[in-house]
């Protein structure tokens, strides 16, 4: 078998080399940049995956969780949805907006 830098199938014919496509740390940081820019108030923004990706924008203030609902369906060419509201875990004073991320 050769040995260098190339990848070879087990049958030691070339593999062709990977696709410069983005990959998932690259477009899971992207979706974290698109909501950091446009939620710099929230005290905190996250990702959660349990079969679903899911958003989540911690806020204090109970006045800012229309805005961030109104604006989360129109970010990123419609990548969230099912954007709800309620209690940030541990935390009985700040308000999460969830929503589903879809790519």
């Amino acid at each position: 078998m050769r040995k260098d830098a190339s990848l070879y199938s087990i049958d030691g014919s070339s593999l062709s080399q990977p696709s410069p496509e983005e990959s998932l740390t690259d477009r899971l940081n992207r979706v974290l940049e698109v909501l950091r820019a446009e939620f710099p108030q929230a005290v905190d923004v996250g990702l959660e995956f349990d079969g679903k990706l899911h958003a989540h924008i911690d806020v204090r203030g109970g006045e800012e969780v229309c805005g961030v609902e109104s604006k989360l369906p129109n970010l990123g060419d419609g990548m969230f949805t099912q954007v709800a509201h309620g209690a940030t875990p541990h935390h009985p004073f700040f308000h999460r907006i969830s929503a589903i991320v879809v790519d």
